[in-house]
């Protein structure tokens, strides 16, 4: 083998303008762009985004060329969101990879500034219940309302089986509980704007030097701070990801059928219903609808299942 031409592993760490930052082993931090065969191979999502492990040509000069690039086990994908967005135009069969291979998705939503709206909450678990990664979900800025007003929010996911970690940066509150959740594992934190993810990276691992989004208290939305999905190496161990904002994630490749089995307290209940191919909307005998009436399955919940089902129904057919 040719003395110059080192071929060495690696994990894309940080995606940016065509270029990806590897870590690797042996050579610390390549900055690398793809040979565009792999390109072109790889169309139908985001091609190399962090989380992927590939294999990088180093060359003399210190840079790199990624020659492949792992299968992924799983990868967060959102419907990618087009420039145009609205009718014939809209780019409803591409994804758009947040993060390749993460081993937990941490969703991050604020108790108050911005208020949480609990049917994004729904639509990022069906997503990670899509993709098969497991789900945590962080309520944080618990100190704008105390911790018994944010259990009151958020409880419903315990008791459906999803961990969920009480928060505050402010104040110290549940950020040891969370940099546990986080040694070892390859996670995102991702979550709207102005929610506090980089602002709870910072008081899990001070010095990490994110900025941290701030609220405009006259519109309660958050400004980006973040530009680009960047995966930081942890000191206890493990990696994680501060994506940016997050104002709206449409499903990507989830047939409408799929749906019910994304919710766990529908999924219980599906092989109930009257009818194997029961929509649980007006159909005799589904026990899905019985256990909305009798308050086992919250109406607000099934109210965010008939949503993403009517979602999943446009995106399918228009595919």
């Amino acid at each position: 083998m040719d003395a110059q031409k080192i071929i060495v592993r690696g994990l894309v760490v940080k995606a940016q303008s065509g270029f990806f930052t590897v870590q690797t082993a042996d050579h610390g931090l390549v900055v690398s762009q793809v040979r565009k065969r792999l390109l072109q191979a790889r169309l139908e999502a985001d091609p190399v985004t962090i989380g992927d492990r590939v294999e990088v040509l180093v060359q003399p000069d210190g840079s790199g060329t990624i020659e492949t690039i792992s299968p992924r086990e799983h990868a967060f994908i959102r419907q990618k969101p087009s420039a145009e967005g609205r009718g014939a135009d809209r780019l409803f069969d591409r994804g758009q990879v947040i993060i390749a291979n993460p081993d937990q998705i941490v969703l991050v939503f604020a108790c108050a500034l911005p208020a949480p709206h609990l049917k994004a909450v729904d639509r990022m678990l069906v997503i990670s219940e899509r993709a098969g990664i497991p789900a945590v979900i962080c309520a944080n800025k618990v100190d704008l309302v105390g911790e018994h007003e944010a259990r009151a929010m958020f409880g419903i996911y315990e008791t459906l089986g999803y961990p969920v970690c009480y928060t505050s940066a402010v104040t110290g509150t549940g950020v040891d509980e969370l940099r546990a959740l986080l040694k070892d594992q390859i996670s995102a934190l991702t979550g709207p704007s102005g929610v506090g993810k980089s602002s709870l990276l910072n008081a899990i691992q001070p010095g990490l030097g994110l900025a941290a989004r701030t609220v405009s208290e006259a519109t309660t939305k958050g400004r980006h701070t973040t530009v680009a999905p960047e995966l930081y190496a942890l000191n206890g161990g493990g990696y994680v990801a501060d994506t940016p904002g997050i104002r709206s994630i449409g499903l990507y490749n989830i047939e409408p059928s799929e749906i019910d089995g994304y919710f766990p307290e529908i999924r219980d209940r599906i092989d109930q219903c009257r009818f194997k191919d029961c929509r649980h909307e007006n159909e005799p005998g589904c026990a899905v609808r019985e256990a909305v009436e009798s308050g086992e399955v919250l109406q607000e919940r099934y109210e965010s299942y008939l949503r993403l089902r009517e979602e999943a129904e446009e995106v399918y057919y228009r595919c």
